[in-house]
């Protein structure tokens, strides 16, 4: 009924090849006679450092540059005042810090703010800012667009373009830090990568952005400010438990394969039962749980048998549940469930033990809340086209 994914044995075996480094970063590294100038905000510290050290400077160089970057928001070597002039003057020549440009800007009345970012290529993505009492949200992407299609959301009905390079997914971070810094609003306290695209079929450039994050000299979020979600590709939650510690959520929707199938059809390929044990592997026997991402469908995932059948599959799941009330989009054929259904879909999972949640719906006048966002590009898939759905003006 649904496509299923978008040449994904290509995606997958191009992605998992086992590269610790990508060919774009090795190539900044090696060709410093390069005429074309290195955006600098594709480098975490690590291969920074060697950027540098190719050059002839000192790794420490990295650190300098970094806070510069990104705890001080310069995007101009010539105020980094505690690099020689020799040094400024030759990063100038060969280096830049090449920001997204805004495309759109567009704030709630519920205080949440959504940016559409657009690319040198002209394509655009979104990113969305979400303040609560105690912290503040960016809720990012990994994507031009989605390679699965999951069938009750807005981002994979546009299509599929590219992966963002690490420069275009901490580009956000970036930018939106320097925006929230310039009006007074609270900074950004917590990353989730929820936005558009499957993070983890963009594994490399996406750990770089988080090992930014988590870097002492940019960020400084701690693991569980970091967090990554997922519909449940297998062989990067493998090789994410190998590369980092952030924290896990998984676009769960269903408590049996038919329906998952239905719904995430990445299901297809790597069904629940492996899905769950990596997930468990990924956590280990530690105190830390996978957030269970659940929209919730009218007439479709929310009956009393289906909360007592999830109940029941994540028994042995160190989880806890996020249900999320369906937001609609135009043309899709999906309902919210009602308040008083998911209160009680709710409540059955609570008296099974299971810690459980109802996310409130934000940002939903912007069209920024779960599920909506949908960016502006060109569809490599022509799933768009397949669907009829129009060209998305944010």
């Amino acid at each position: 009924m649904y496509t299923t994914l978008f040449d994904f044995g290509r995606l997958s075996s191009r992605i998992f090849g086992g590269l610790a480094v990508t060919a774009g970063i090795q190539s900044s590294i090696m060709s410093s006679s390069d005429k074309a100038k290195v955006n600098l905000l594709d480098f975490d510290r690590a291969s920074m450092a060697a950027w540098f050290e190719a050059r002839g400077e000192k790794p420490f160089r990295a650190q300098q540059v970094l806070k510069w970057i990104h705890q001080q928001g310069v995007d101009e070597f010539t105020a980094m005042t505690n690099l020689g002039k020799a040094l400024r003057a030759e990063l100038e020549s060969v280096a830049e810090i090449r920001a997204l440009a805004v495309a759109a800007d567009r704030k709630s009345t519920d205080g949440s703010r959504k940016w559409l970012f657009e690319l040198a290529d002209g394509n655009r993505i979104e990113s969305v800012y979400i303040p609560e009492e105690g912290r503040a949200t960016l809720c990012i992407s990994s994507q031009v667009g989605c390679a699965l299609n999951c069938s009750f959301c807005s981002t994979a009905r546009q299509g599929y373009n590219r992966n963002l390079s690490t420069a275009e997914i901490i580009g956000q971070l970036w930018m939106a830090s320097r925006l929230l810094r310039a009006d007074g609003s609270a900074p950004v306290s917590n990353v989730v990568f929820m936005g558009m695209g499957e993070p983890l079929l963009n594994f490399d450039n996406v750990i770089r952005a988080t090992r930014l994050m988590q870097d002492d000299f940019a960020y400084a979020l701690s693991k569980r400010r970091v967090t990554l979600s997922t519909a449940g590709v297998v062989p990067g939650l493998r090789q994410l438990a190998d590369a980092s510690d952030i924290s896990l959520a998984l676009s769960l929707h269903a408590p049996d394969d038919a329906l998952r199938s239905e719904l995430v059809p990445l299901n297809r390929k790597y069904a629940l039962r492996e899905v769950l044990q990596a997930c468990r592997d990924y956590v280990g026997e530690g105190r830390r749980r996978v957030t269970m991402e659940y929209v919730m469908l009218k007439d479709v995932n929310d009956s009393d048998a289906q909360a007592r059948a999830l109940a029941r599959l994540l028994r042995h799941v160190p989880a806890k549940i996020n249900l999320i009330p369906f937001n609609p989009f135009p043309e899709t054929r999906y309902r919210r469930s009602s308040a008083e259904r998911i209160n009680r879909f709710r409540d059955i999972l609570h008296n099974a033990g299971i810690v459980t949640i109802t996310r409130r719906t934000r940002g939903d006048d912007i069209d920024a809340a779960c599920g909506q966002l949908a960016g502006d590009f060109r569809d490599r898939t022509r799933r768009r086209e397949r669907l009829g759905v129009a060209t998305t003006e944010s």
